[in-house]
């Protein structure tokens, strides 16, 4: 038998607040990486690589912008994860479709009487 759209088996949840936070990490980590190659990079070509060398340089750029956009997206995503579920409710209440009326809507007979 088929399972429902949106429906979960018994016994499978999503993933917990620690998957999540390691989730974040990991993708900051790889973000990083990669905003830290470009910028270090960059100040390679620009300023020279200084006494340390081009590789050592370019590395210390890239585990450094790793390590701080990592923390802060793992932080990030786990604080965005973690809700009341009274907010759940009022976001879900918040962001329904309005209800609108066509344009030719007739009102009860009772109502149009009582505006005359």
């Amino acid at each position: 038998m088929p399972v429902p759209v949106g429906a979960m088996p018994r016994g499978q949840h999503g993933p917990s607040t620690l998957d999540k936070l390691k989730m974040g990490g990991m993708m900051g980590g790889s973000v990083g990486l990669i905003i830290g190659f470009i910028f270090g990079f960059t100040n390679i070509v620009r300023f020279g690589p200084g006494p340390n060398g081009m590789l050592r340089t370019l590395g210390q750029y890239m585990m450094g912008s790793a390590a701080t956009f990592g923390f802060f997206m793992a932080i990030g995503t786990t604080i965005r994860t973690d809700s009341s579920p009274m907010a759940a409710e009022a976001f879900s209440r918040m962001s329904a479709r309005p209800t609108i009326l066509p344009r030719l809507y007739q009102y009860p007979r009772a109502a149009r009487d009582e505006k005359k």
